[in-house]
């Protein structure tokens, strides 16, 4: 029996165990109460923040047995888990949830096909839900289709658009809708969804190497979690090490990326290009490299401008790397050390197109960092 992937394991079940949409989950929990859900709802936000699992949780509670039966658990907005309904479209086996994957179904045909099934009553529940994910790859003639369902919805459907690019839904579409904005999560609730886990998994994994593994999801706890599964294939013991975390991505950890980053504050170009060789053949991605040595500074420079945004970067960073940057920000030359910050800026921006990556960011460090040495 093949097993489960994590992200699909550890997926929310209830609106108790959505993280970091407060706001959206308080809403919606209302109306749940309240058994005023809408008939259409619009999702924006960036990858693997919970839109599509916000969706099948409506499809949850809008046909719940336990919810219709009972009206002392329905006060509670959260849908039973038990009932056959809740598990059915859990397991992706209710007939009454449709899902629509515009990236790859971006015809007008799926949406006729759409309209078609909107006219069919459910076949064995309250309500029928379409799930439109990744809603913006509809073409023009797909979205006037959709337009008609929209404006005339029958009683028993609900829709649901997804998208990581509100700005190409059309204006008439979007107007129609109940729209909700998620954000990306924090680093800190991204190490705590990663803890639980680990626990649950009974898996080992250092400080360090937690920490970068949610870091480069980037605010996504679906590629936190897809980047943790691929970890645990990759050790039998259920040990997982920064090595292997840097191995498996190709990024450096943030101890590597700090001690190169004092190198470059410091203006000690001979050791920061000897550094950077190193990097280059243990098979980092110089590209992302680079990126992270530009957030590195970036952030450098905000703490020496403006100490206050430390509270700030409390979500973003443990403590000890934190107070590794408030000590670089002491090195910080306004002047001299952002014309190195715009250097590696435009390094970078020569790097994603070049057969030779390394030269940019090496011609970068020798013009900046050869001027501060030489100050």
């Amino acid at each position: 029996m093949t097993s489960l992937a994590i992200y699909r394991k550890y997926r929310p079940a209830s609106f108790e165990d959505v993280v970091g949409q407060e706001i959206i989950v308080q809403i919606l929990r209302e109306a749940a109460r309240q058994d005023k859900l809408a008939h259409a709802y619009l999702f924006a936000g960036p990858r693997g923040t919970g839109k599509t699992t916000t969706a099948r949780l409506i499809a949850k509670i809008a046909n719940c047995e336990k919810r219709n039966e009972d009206e002392k658990f329905r006060a509670k907005g959260e849908p039973c888990n038990e009932c056959a309904v809740c598990r059915a479209i859990d397991d992706g086996q209710s007939l009454d949830v449709i899902e629509i994957d515009a990236a790859s179904n971006r015809g007008i045909d799926e949406i006729r096909n759409l309209k078609e099934s909107v006219r069919v009553s459910p076949a064995s529940s309250r309500f029928k839900v379409f799930i439109v994910d990744e809603a913006h790859m509809l073409t023009k003639d797909a979205w006037n289709a959709l337009l008609k369902t929209l404006e005339e919805p029958p009683a028993y459907i609900i829709i649901i658009l997804a998208t990581t690019e509100i700005e190409k839904v059309p204006a008439t579409i979007s107007s129609r809708t109940q729209k909700f904005h998620f954000k990306r999560a924090t680093r800190e609730q991204i190490v705590q969804k990663l803890k639980k886990i680990i626990r649950e998994e009974k898996i080992n994994i250092d400080r360090e190497a937690l920490d970068l593994t949610a870091s480069s999801a980037e605010g996504s706890f679906r590629d936190a979690e897809s980047l943790l599964d691929q970890l645990i294939s990759f050790g039998n013991d259920k040990n997982i090490t920064l090595t292997e975390v840097e191995s498996m991505i190709g990024k450096v950890g943030f101890d590597k990326l700090s001690a190169f980053a004092g190198l470059v504050l410091r203006g000690e170009t001979d050791k920061a290009l000897k550094t950077l060789s190193e990097i280059e053949d243990g098979g980092f991605n110089l590209v992302q490299f680079t990126k992270d040595l530009i957030q590195y500074l970036r952030r450098v420079a905000v703490l020496k401008t403006s100490p206050e945004m430390e509270s700030a970067f409390r979500n973003e960073l443990m403590e000890d790397h934190l107070e590794m940057i408030k000590s670089h920000a002491k090195l910080f030359n306004d002047k001299k050390h952002l014309e190195l910050l715009k250097a590696l800026i435009n390094a970078f921006g020569q790097m994603r197109y070049s057969q030779f990556p390394i030269i940019p960011l090496e011609v970068a460090l020798v013009q900046k960092t050869g001027a501060l040495s030489a100050d």
